[in-house]
């Protein structure tokens, strides 16, 4: 679509130098496809980036150059609502274009909205940056009877304005042809506009330029609402759902673990191992290599395999459109504990794991409801801990045959009520906005390959940003455990054993024996390794651990421990994404703190309030 060149204000910020990388960002409210063209426009290549003054990690990819060989770099801002708004992501995006203002802005519109989302073309026409409107879902919009008519919208904006349909790559090529004529392109000056002003130009440019059927219905998405919504069935309905999901998820990702395990110890054993012997390193040096560092790297790479399809999963459920649907089911109990429906999806997401739930809490744009969220998601009881429980439980309630079941449903129950507690607690201390917009956007096919793309980053991005945390904690107690140098570690002389005894006093109380607080060191790395651990500290194999501890400690001091284990922090894991994800120190301390104190206090009322009863 030809620009119209009444005006004086040509493109180019600093960053548009001759030879130099032209900067285009991807602004549009959520919803509009933004993220589906970003990843046709850079063929999925794309890199996390944070920007300079903003604190806050941003996607960006290139863009095919121009026929002169010009580059250019395509930047995909949160989406938003209203350039003032109030929320994070609307004050992150004004940062942005403040103090790293782009060469180009491309406003993504979804066409069957554009009678109300053409406002934020007008706030960026008021701020005289240049920018173009890609039209986006105009096949969509074709389907519900709405047409935009582009030429004369062009005209009235004085911008270039391009229909297309981000899924079939239908007008993309036109876009992209817009976005590299941007040095031949001459924007208008800005233009200066009221809030009265702006809601009656709104008015008169949505009246002129788009024409909809009144009372824009998509019927296909009412029929299927009208179950999916109901409070009854549509409760029953997302149960299903997350049932499903965790099944695909574990019932794919658990033997792919299993596999990079075998693999692991494959490479360690036939590879690591013979080099640092060839190197002739001192046991203490190959051990540190192997328990220590090894182990750590491959602690994260065992987590890919759920990231992956957890992001794969949430794809699916967001871009369909039915994740906003269920944020809408469940918006109004969770709202009484000061979140939103949102959180009660990853909540329930987090009894398959906490670390992928916790990174999913970016759909949550509102900051105190997200720390809120991410403060009560490790609660969940991950399946890393239920392993813990099952295995305890066999060992120390065998008979009625039912008990067993019991416990572990007992301490399902005690996490529930542990996250409601958090959320009560400190909901006053991370208050949100009294509500969130939310649009329930019509049921879409998902693009597969939009959302492999998406699942690619997440599991990459979760691998660099959190390696060298977990890393450093699985040598810094694997050292606790071998230090002083020879030795050993089962003799309770380590560090670690050293520790055990120091804190005796603090978990004597609480049934905790110096071999159980070492094994919950080892079980704040990962509970994954906690079993293993307790087999090592009880010099035996893991097979036969259920008898060693079923001599060596009492009931009640395994369901003291298990409490504790359900309430601590999880894992290393779980405390590097919340400090990814907050950026706050504070913040991860504030949530060890919470999580040690509650644990303390309810194994505290569990072991001494089962002296009482005479249970000891």
């Amino acid at each position: 679509m030809p620009a119209i060149t009444q005006g004086c204000h040509t493109s180019g910020s600093a960053a548009a130098l001759p030879g130099g990388v032209r900067q285009v960002a991807l602004i549009g409210m959520p919803n509009t496809g933004k993220s589906t063209l970003y990843n046709k426009l850079t063929g999925g290549r794309a890199h996390v980036a944070n920007w300079p003054g903003l604190t806050v990690d941003l996607l960006r990819g290139e863009l095919p150059s121009d026929a002169f060989g010009n580059d250019y770099q395509l930047v995909d801002l949160p989406g938003i609502h209203d350039l003032k708004g109030s929320s994070e992501d609307e004050a992150i995006v004004r940062r942005y274009l403040a103090t790293a203002p782009p060469d180009l802005i491309v406003l993504v519109i979804n066409t069957s909205r554009a009678a109300t989302q053409l406002r934020l073309a007008l706030e960026l026409r008021a701020t005289g940056l240049p920018f173009i409107v890609a039209l986006n879902m105009s096949d969509e919009a074709a389907r519900f009877g709405v047409k935009v008519n582009a030429v004369r919208l062009s005209e009235d904006l004085q911008v270039p304005v391009v229909p297309i349909s981000a899924r079939s790559g239908r007008g993309v090529p036109d876009l992209l042809d817009q976005i590299h004529r941007l040095e031949a392109t001459t924007f208008p000056p800005p233009a200066r506009l009221e809030p009265d002003a702006l809601d009656a130009r709104l008015q008169a440019l949505s009246a002129a330029c788009v024409q909809a059927p009144h009372g824009l219905i998509d019927r296909l998405s009412h029929r299927i609402d009208r179950f999916l919504l109901h409070p009854a069935v549509g409760v029953l309905a997302f149960l299903v759902v997350m049932l499903a999901m965790f099944q695909a998820i574990y019932a794919i990702g658990t033997p792919l673990q299993e596999l990079l395990g075998t693999a692991a110890d494959a490479v360690e054993t036939r590879l690591l191992l013979p080099l640092l012997q060839s190197l002739r390193l001192s046991p203490f040096l190959v051990h540190l290599a192997t328990d220590g560092l090894w182990l750590g790297l491959t602690t994260v790479v065992s987590f890919m395999p759920i990231i992956f399809l957890f992001y794969l999963m949430i794809s699916l459920i967001e871009d369909s459109g039915y994740l906003a649907r269920s944020a809408f089911l469940m918006d109004g109990f969770m709202h009484w504990l000061g979140m939103d429906g949102r959180s009660f999806v990853l909540q329930i997401m987090g009894f398959g794991c906490n670390v992928p739930a916790i990174m999913g809490t970016r759909v949550i744009r509102d900051r105190p409801r997200r720390l809120l969220s991410m403060l009560v998601i490790p609660f969940s009881l991950c399946q890393a801990r239920l392993a813990v429980f099952v295995f305890m439980a066999g060992a120390f309630f065998v008979r009625p045959w039912w008990a067993a079941g019991l416990v572990v449903f007992g301490f399902y129950v005690m996490s529930f009520v542990a996250a409601v507690l958090t959320a009560l607690l400190f909901k006053h201390v991370y208050r949100g906005r009294e509500g969130f917009v939310l649009e329930l956007p019509p049921y879409r096919t998902p693009s597969l390959d939009t959302m492999l793309q998406r699942a690619w980053q997440q599991m990459v991005n979760f691998f660099f940003t959190t390696r060298q945390f977990i890393v450093i904690g699985v040598i810094a107690v694997w050292l606790l455990n071998n230090l002083p140098p020879g030795v050993d570690p089962l003799s309770g002389l380590s560090l670690s054993g050293m520790i055990g005894r120091t804190f005796q006093p603090l978990l004597g109380p609480i049934g905790m024996n110096p071999a159980l607080t070492v094994s919950l060191i080892f079980g704040f790395v990962a509970k994954e390794i906690l079993l293993g651990a307790m087999a090592v500290i009880y010099a035996t194999s893991q097979a036969g651990l259920g008898g060693a501890l079923v001599q060596a400690i009492t009931p009640l001091q395994a369901v003291s421990f298990m409490m504790f284990t359900l309430l601590y922090t999880p894992c290393l894991s779980t405390v590097a994404v919340q400090w990814q994800e907050s950026r706050s120190r504070v913040f991860v301390l504030v949530s060890l703190a919470w999580s040690f104190t509650l644990a303390w206090v309810m194994a505290l009322l569990t072991y001494q309030g089962g002296l009482l009863l005479g249970l000891g």
